[in-house]
């Protein structure tokens, strides 16, 4: 086959936060296939940093710094009716570099990884498109309004993305969602769905990065008593700094009343105020960004997620699970995750008592404590690793695959 067009709102290196780890992954598999020109986004030094990268990697590449207000985008979105989403995200420079590639350079396939960057698939493009959705963003936003968070922005983003979802599934000879469910939602919400392409490849974890048997527990929080609980992502995300706050405010309390020792561990970038403000209480540790999340996986007795908005498959429960952590969550954090209620994880609704419960059953049975962990380490070997995950990517991204069928 030809060269592969490959465009990500985020740099894919370091691969240490979701969308990050993904796109990762999925440039890496590409790479097997066929040369890869990458164009992508860098939001700070690090990214910047990570350009090397890139240079081993791609045949070429355009590394864009992102530095556009948002103030600006918003002002853009409004006046040309599209979604703040894909104004934050547009380059000239990169739309330029987009053109000129496929110009000059074999490019049989482009693969889109993330909505915000199908505004930079030309036209009059003739070759094969693959868009890599992840989750159907416009859900997302609609939950927002519909929690009562800066409802006519969010009303209107949900709006406008859903009428780009439906384009981009129209455009494409190939539309991936992270999971059955998300692949549902799209599929629902598009008002003809015949002349689509629509197919899940979840998400995958490097178990053998994320053995508990090859890092120590962090020794601070392993030389105090306890239970510990643990909750990690990127903290500045709205779905996490909810979930953290209510940790804090309503679970933690209510465990302590029971367990006065126990203490909860908040890790991940970029903490908010509303979380910093919390830092320094009984019990509430913040520790912000850490370079490896691993030894406070190791160091914990459970991973808490209390999400109430979740879309796609969660990769923090994916890692507490390879870790041999039982994992507590909501069914909202379970979604696109077949593991099994009580063997694998525990879900629970967002009510500290029943959380309470559930664990005191927990805690006080070291077997079956042992056992859900061991479990989910083995849920995570056999239904999660990345080469069974993108096994299918060759088929899809082939000049050969099947173009634009039904799902």
């Amino acid at each position: 086959m030809g060269d592969i067009l490959f465009l990500a709102h985020r740099i894919p290196f370091p691969p240490d936060r979701g969308d990050k780890i993904r796109a990762h992954h999925l440039l890496n598999h590409l790479a097997t296939l066929a040369p890869v020109h990458v164009g992508c986004f860098a939001e700070n030094a690090k990214d910047r940093a990570a350009e090397c990268e890139l240079v081993h990697l791609a045949a070429s590449y355009c590394l864009v710094d992102r530095r556009k207000p948002l103030a600006l985008a918003g002002a853009e979105a409004v006046l040309s009716d599209k979604p703040v989403s894909l104004t934050a995200f547009h380059s000239h420079a990169l739309e330029q570099w987009v053109r000129q590639s496929i110009a000059h350079r074999d490019i049989e396939t482009i693969v889109i990884f993330s909505g915000q960057m199908g505004q930079y698939v030309p036209d009059d493009f003739t070759g094969r498109v693959v868009i890599d959705l992840c989750d159907v963003d416009s859900v997302k936003f609609e939950d927002y309004a519909a929690a009562g968070e800066r409802v006519w922005i969010n009303r209107r983003e949900g709006r406008l993305l859903a009428v780009e979802e439906e384009r981009l599934a129209h455009r494409a000879d190939a539309t991936i969602l992270i999971s059955e469910n998300e692949k549902s939602v799209l599929q629902c919400r598009l008002r003809n769905a015949v002349d689509t392409h629509i197919r899940s490849i979840g998400n995958g974890i490097d178990a053998a990065y994320f053995d508990p048997s090859m890092v120590a527990p962090h020794p601070e929080i392993a030389s105090r008593e306890g239970p510990h609980f643990v909750f990690t992502g990127q903290m500045d995300y709205r779905p996490n700094e909810k979930a953290a706050i209510w940790a804090i405010a309503a679970f933690l309390p209510e465990i302590r009343s029971r367990f006065p020792g126990a203490e909860l561990h908040i890790v991940g970038r970029c903490p908010t105020p509303a979380l910093l403000g919390h830092s320094g209480e009984l019990g509430v540790n913040i520790w912000g960004e850490v370079p490896d999340v691993r030894p406070f996986l190791a160091a914990a007795d459970m991973a808490v997620v209390p999400l109430t908005i979740a879309r796609g498959v969660q990769n923090k429960v994916l890692e507490a699970m390879a870790m041999e952590l039982p994992v507590m969550l909501t069914s909202e954090a379970a979604t696109g995750i077949t593991a099994q209620d009580g063997r694998d994880w525990l879900v629970e609704p967002v009510l500290a008592g029943a959380m309470l419960r559930r664990f005191e059953q927990v805690w006080s049975d070291s077997v079956t404590r042992r056992n859900i962990g061991k479990s989910a380490r083995q849920f995570v070997l056999a239904n999660h690793s990345w080469p069974a995950m993108l096994a299918p990517l060759k088929e899809l991204v082939s000049p050969s695959g099947t173009r634009r069928d039904a799902a």
